[in-house]
């Protein structure tokens, strides 16, 4: 199962949106989640309408309909593994370990929220921020990520797109 995902696109906004490069992968995937701060509930029907279903948590900003529709965190079931996923992780220090205690059951987590694009695991628990595709802040490139999920195996991969 291949799995996209993605964060903190912030659109509508401008003549901003989601890059070629992105879009090409998320109509590839089997899933699609999406790690919060879509912003507008239109973001949300225009990746429901790519074609692979869509996961999705509210993040920090966005319309109340986002908020009262999407919830603050969820975990998916792909192929055996339990990937949670959840918009604000918190502090960098000691991140690792605090989302280790609050999914105990969950193999992997995908957070956004920083922008900052980040995989980090230890005694087979994964945490990943696809970074942005959209809104790269003081990221020198905008990313997504990709998740190949086989017999419970998580694979996280990051995707530069410019």
């Amino acid at each position: 199962m291949v799995i996209a995902v993605i964060a903190d696109t912030h659109l509508p906004r401008g003549a901003r949106r989601i890059p070629n490069a992105c879009l090409e992968r998320l109509v590839d995937a089997d899933l699609i989640l999406h790690a919060g701060d879509l912003t507008a509930q239109s973001v949300l029907e225009e990746l429901e309408r790519i074609g692979p279903p869509v996961v999705a948590v509210h993040g920090n900003v966005g319309a109340e309909e986002l908020r009262r529709r999407l919830p603050e965190q969820t975990v998916v079931t792909a192929e055996g593994a339990r990937i949670a996923m959840i918009h604000d992780a918190g502090p960098a220090k000691g991140r690792l370990d605090r989302l280790r205690l609050r999914f105990p059951d969950a193999d992997a987590l995908v957070f956004g929220h920083s922008h900052v694009p980040l995989h980090d695991q230890r005694d087979g628990f994964q945490i990943f921020n696809p970074g942005s595709p959209t809104d790269r802040r003081r990221q020198p490139r905008h990313t997504m990520g990709v998740v190949r999920v086989e017999d419970g195996r998580v694979a996280f991969q990051h995707v530069v797109l410019d």
